[in-house]
């Protein structure tokens, strides 16, 4: 096996691929990168036995096929130490050593045989395709990933839930105190489905996306999926289980609607949030009157805070209490300069949406639970 290769697209490839690999690998072999050179191209897989990564990239003067398994600390950790330059790889097929040759030096590193190394999840008869755009796929996500749970007890919150129904596409996302939902219209969906990504590879394919273009082929069963994109394959296991009913805690009845500016809003809320209570991060809002008062205070310290922003709103005069971590997180990953929040009482969740000039076929709505205010 040998080729030339240039050393920052080696180094991209292998930067890339290398997320998949986990710090607590049950196999040994998991903490290499698979290299497969067969027909001028480079082919690298990576896996943590849930997620599987497979990227590729053309070589030049290739003389023989090959598969290795290469070290992935050390290749990364030397590639990073390269400018932009030719790079001459071979490897001996007897002791596995992996030669880097270029113009003034070389190095050698232990690589090890590829036959135990795992193969990649398939997917059954009983697939599911769609293409999907990219734009549509990586908004879906931004948007909802930051609500993803860490619950070990409900696993099935622990990823982004991907909803297909004729002419639409749902994204959902919930820890049990904030939920947020986007829907896209996508003409080309004709069957009803479902199925739960995981946190880990919907961030790698949130970061691999950034360099696509071309729609998205998703090939899903009931227990894989398979992202098919110009240069890089992921493929990997769903979480099982059946998913919260996400719509019965949606409040369809909210009298007391508030047009904010988001901007403001949430600066304001960070500087009362100083004064509150570190354990349990409370803000208190009174609305009423076209005013906002904020509310913060930590009795132990005698310490607190309040400011007083205007907004359109229409409704009786309501006073909640929400964690200001949470309304923060949610404010930040609204897009619009105003904000839509309709309350119904200080007991039931707070629904915000962003607010647009244009028509859209994409809408999204947050939604934020209560907590308590002592009296």
């Amino acid at each position: 096996m040998k080729f030339t290769v240039s050393s920052s697209a080696l180094l991209s490839l292998l930067a890339t691929t290398g997320k998949v690999i986990s710090n607590k690998n049950t196999l040994p072999i998991l903490d290499y990168f698979l290299m497969e050179l067969k027909d001028g191209e480079l082919k690298v897989t990576t896996s943590d036995l849930e997620t599987t990564l497979v990227g590729s990239i053309r070589v030049e003067n290739m003389e023989s096929d090959g598969v290795i398994a290469a070290p992935a600390k050390l290749m990364l950790d030397s590639l990073k130490e390269f400018p932009e330059m030719p790079l001459e790889i071979e490897v001996n097929d007897t002791t596995w050593e992996i030669r880097i040759n270029w113009a003034s030096g070389s190095l050698s590193i232990p690589g090890a045989s590829a036959v135990s190394y795992p193969a990649v999840q398939t997917v059954g008869a009983e697939r599911k395709e769609i293409l999907l755009d990219v734009d549509t796929l990586i908004a879906g996500i931004n948007k909802t990933i930051f609500a993803t749970a860490d619950d070990e007890l409900r696993p099935v919150m622990n990823g982004v839930y991907f909803n297909f129904e004729p002419g639409s596409l749902t994204f959902v996302a919930t820890d049990a105190h904030k939920l947020v939902k986007s829907a896209a219209e996508i003409a080309d969906v004709d069957f009803t489905a479902s199925f739960i990504l995981p946190k880990k590879p919907a961030n790698l394919l949130k970061t691999v996306l950034l360099k696509e273009e071309d729609p998205i082929k998703v090939t899903f069963d009931a227990k894989n999926v398979i992202f098919n994109l110009k240069n890089h394959t992921l493929v990997c296991r769903l979480i099982e289980g059946n998913y919260p009913n996400y719509n019965a805690v949606i409040p369809t009845a909210n009298p007391n609607k508030v047009l904010v500016d988001r901007i403001e809003l949430v600066n304001g809320i960070k500087r009362v949030a100083v004064c509150s209570n570190p354990t349990t991060n409370l803000i208190r809002m009174d609305i009423g009157g076209n005013k906002i008062n904020l509310t913060a205070q930590d009795i132990d310290f005698s310490v607190s805070a309040n400011e007083s922003i205007s907004c359109s709103y229409d409704g009786q005069p309501v006073t909640i209490g929400f964690k200001s971590t949470f309304l923060v997180e949610i404010l930040s990953n609204i897009d619009t300069p105003t904000v839509s929040v309709e309350l119904a009482d200080s007991t039931r969740a707070g629904v915000f949406k962003p607010v647009y000039d244009d028509k859209r076929t994409t809408s999204v709505l947050m939604l934020l639970m209560p907590m308590m205010i002592n009296a």
